[in-house]
């Protein structure tokens, strides 16, 4: 279903086809799509959650529920989602910076 987004806007109808086959998590990521929490770094995505920033890269995130539960038993969490449907929709923020630095500033002041 991911592999058909490419150059489509999220309309009723996408979401509701998203949603379809995602459930809670699709809609979650539509939201935070739609509210422009998704941010492509040079390195990484970053996704806005509700209780901070998470790395995605692929299907890994660095969210509570990807590390506890969806790497042991499979699925994508919404944050994700939310990186796929904005990369393939085009619709994120650019960020021309490498979040990995970032990170390393924040954490030891280095970078």
């Amino acid at each position: 279903m991911l592999d058909r987004l490419e150059n489509r806007s999220i309309d009723d109808g996408l979401e509701d086809e998203i949603i379809r086959e995602f459930g809670v998590r699709g809609k979650n990521a539509v939201a935070l799509v739609r509210s422009g929490r998704v941010k492509k770094y040079r390195d990484f995505f970053v996704v806005e959650g509700r209780k901070g920033e998470y790395v995605v890269e692929g299907d890994f995130c660095t969210c509570r529920d990807y590390l506890y539960r969806l790497s042991k038993k499979g699925g994508i969490c919404y944050h994700s989602l939310a990186a796929r449907i904005a990369d393939a929709t085009g619709m994120y923020k650019t960020v021309d910076a490498w979040y990995s630095d970032i990170i390393l500033q924040r954490e030891y002041g280095e970078g």
